[in-house]
C-alpha cells in the first residue's frame, strides 16, 4: 500500500512539473511578444541592429512554441528543437539584457532609432528588464523540460532509439548530412 501511495505521489509531482512547464513557456510567448512590440515602437525597422533584436525575440517565441509541443508529449525531435532554441536565445537574451543595461545610449544609436533619445532609453530599459526576466524563464524551462523528459523516459513513455523501426532509419537518412545522427 505504501508503495502504490508512493507512485502516485510520483506522478502527480511530474504532473505539476509539466504544468509549470507549459506556464513558463506561455509567460515567454507574452514577455517575448511585449518585446517585439517595445522594439517596433523605437521605429527602429530600417536598422540590422534593430532587425536583429527582433528576429531574437522572434526565435524566442518559437522556441516556447516547440516548447509547448515537446511538452504535450512530442516527439524527439520537438523535444532537441526545444533544447536547442532555447539555450541560444537564452544566451542571447542575457547579452542584450547586459547591453541595455550597461550602455543604453550607444545600443540606442545602434539601433538608429527616430524616438528622442529619453523616451527611447526608457522603452530600451523596458525592454531590458523583459529579456532578463527571458533570461531567468529560459534557464527555468530547460530545467523543467529536463525533468518531464527524464520521468517521461523513466516511465516508459519516450521510445529509445534502439526500439526504432528500420523505416524510422530510412527515414533519418534522407535527412541533409549535418543532421544524420
Amino acid at each position: 500500500m505504501g508503495v502504490s501511495s508512493f507512485h502516485s505521489q510520483s506522478h502527480d509531482h511530474h504532473g505539476h512539473a509539466h504544468k509549470i512547464l507549459i506556464l513558463c513557456n506561455y509567460i515567454l510567448l507574452g514577455a517575448a511578444s511585449s518585446c517585439i512590440f517595445l522594439s517596433l515602437s523605437l521605429r527602429l525597422v530600417p536598422s540590422v541592429t534593430g532587425f536583429l533584436f527582433i528576429l531574437l525575440h522572434i526565435i524566442t517565441i518559437a522556441g516556447a512554441v516547440s516548447g509547448c509541443a515537446a511538452a504535450s508529449g512530442g516527439s524527439n525531435r520537438w523535444y532537441v528543437c526545444h533544447i536547442v532554441s532555447t539555450v541560444l536565445t537564452g544566451i542571447f537574451q542575457g547579452s542584450v539584457s547586459v547591453l541595455i543595461f550597461t550602455t543604453t545610449s550607444n545600443f540606442l544609436g545602434a539601433l538608429k532609432s527616430y524616438v528622442r533619445e529619453e523616451d527611447g532609453a526608457v522603452i530600451l530599459k523596458l525592454a531590458g528588464g523583459l529579456c532578463i526576466l527571458m533570461f531567468c524563464l529560459e534557464w527555468v524551462v530547460l530545467v523543467l523540460a529536463f525533468m518531464v523528459r527524464c520521468r517521461a523516459v523513466v516511465d516508459g513513455d519516450v521510445s529509445s532509439r534502439k526500439g526504432q523501426t528500420p523505416a524510422r532509419d530510412e527515414e533519418l537518412k534522407n535527412w541533409p548530412w549535418p543532421f544524420q545522427v
